[in-house]
């Protein structure tokens, strides 16, 4: 999972990319979130679609770049949110139950 957590703090992408993405997680729901990306079916473990999630970001980020035509700020901005929530319920589940 140390991987998993380089390649996220090595993403640096444009403040208001990532503030709406923060925004955006906030209202994160896993269940309602992942099929329309990844497709219906079994959801995979966070670890697995963190790294489906960063290769979609990647082709949208060279679009960006690239200024392509196809290029989707919304979609863009959609996958980011999956990003930052699946991390976020990733290192929930990895700090385990917090004891009061």
């Amino acid at each position: 999972m140390k991987d998993i957590h380089n390649l996220l703090a090595s993403l640096h992408r444009p403040r208001l990319l990532m503030r709406a993405a923060r925004i955006g997680a906030q209202q994160y729901r896993r269940e309602g979130h992942l099929p329309r990306l990844l497709g219906y079916g079994i959801l995979p473990r966070h670890g697995d679609a963190l790294m489906k999630l960063v290769g979609i970001e990647a082709e949208l980020e060279t679009q960006r770049v690239d200024q392509d035509t196809a290029y989707s700020p919304t979609n863009h901005v959609d996958v980011l949110i999956a990003i930052v929530g699946e991390a976020r319920e990733l290192r929930a589940s990895q700090a385990g139950p917090q004891l009061i």
